[in-house]
């Protein structure tokens, strides 16, 4: 009898658990819901192709985000080329060749740390470091390497529980074909866990993306006009150039909210922040979709 009543008491305290965690789910997704809304309403109206690819406007009324959307976009691609192969060969080095001793915890434990770092931290220690000591200057390759900083942590800790993933058969089978270590690991098990890797370098992206604080000590504050006629990476004006100042979108909406020279100021950081909400919501579901996809092409379309 006494059995029979515990029961019945275990099984109220986890159908009581299971509303409350339910309740408290709910709570967090309409306030998200509600920020996302209320930002797209809010901004979606003023988005226009002319907003998108006009410059935009110190003290005038109608300008645009062209530049600066490109410059985000153009940042983004520099930072990854930089980290992708950093973080892939840390995270390759700590998941398949390191040892555990007191030196493999210490690494982990800087990553943490690192990875904690606020980013207006990264961003002064870029401008000390890139834009004064290397003379570097406030340019894209200064803010480059600030989010380089910024998303190393990030990247290797999902290269390593990526390659963790990988069932340990599947690199003795590997081994038993006689293919070294270090073709296992390339041949074998980064292919494996290739759609968790890419899922982690999409999701890394949307958040370097929307990044300001440390982009504000490193890039700049401008936005040059460009010639898109000109392709030499060493001219300023040129597109591509890493080494001119380059304001970026999330950059742009902070100085404008925070400067108030722009007469439609509120419309612009509205229209701006429906953009970069857009943006990352794209990544965030792009990495689900090319993850899924990855993963049924690798397992014959087992889900």
């Amino acid at each position: 009898m006494k059995n029979g009543k515990k029961v019945h008491d275990s099984q109220l305290s986890d159908r009581i658990a299971n509303y409350v965690f339910y309740a408290i789910a709910l709570v967090i997704c309409l306030i998200l819901a509600a920020l996302l809304i209320y930002i797209l309403v809010a901004g979606l109206p003023h988005v226009s192709w002319h907003f998108l690819t006009s410059p935009a406007k110190s003290f005038q009324a109608g300008g645009g985000i062209g530049i600066q959307l490109f410059n985000s976009f153009y940042l983004l691609v520099l930072t990854m080329i930089i980290s992708i192969p950093i973080s892939l060969g840390a995270g390759i080095w700590l998941s398949e060749y390191a040892k555990k001793n007191w030196l493999t915890d210490v690494i982990r434990t800087s990553i943490e740390i690192l990875s904690s770092l606020p980013s207006v931290v990264v961003g002064l220690f870029g401008f000390i470091l890139f834009v004064l000591e290397f003379n570097l200057g406030f340019s894209l390759l200064s803010g480059a390497l600030a989010l380089t900083i910024f998303s190393l942590p990030l990247l290797t800790t999902n290269v390593e529980n990526a390659l963790q993933s990988i069932h340990f058969t599947q690199r003795e089978a590997g081994l038993a074909l006689g293919l070294s270590r270090i073709e296992t690991v390339w041949k074998i098990v980064i292919p494996a866990a290739l759609p968790n890797i890419l899922t982690g370098i999409i999701l890394a992206s949307g958040r370097v993306f929307g990044e300001a604080a440390a982009l504000i000590y490193t890039a700049g504050q401008s936005a040059p006009r460009l010639n898109f006629g000109n392709w030499n990476i060493f001219d300023l004006s040129s597109p591509l150039s890493p080494f001119r100042p380059a304001e970026t979108l999330a950059v742009h909406i902070w100085k404008v909210n925070s400067e108030g020279l722009v007469p439609d100021a509120a419309l612009v950081s509205a229209g701006a922040s429906a953009v970069l909400v857009l943006t990352v919501l794209i990544f965030n579901f792009a990495a689900r979709y090319l993850g899924n996809r990855l993963y049924q092409r690798m397992t014959g379309g087992q889900n």
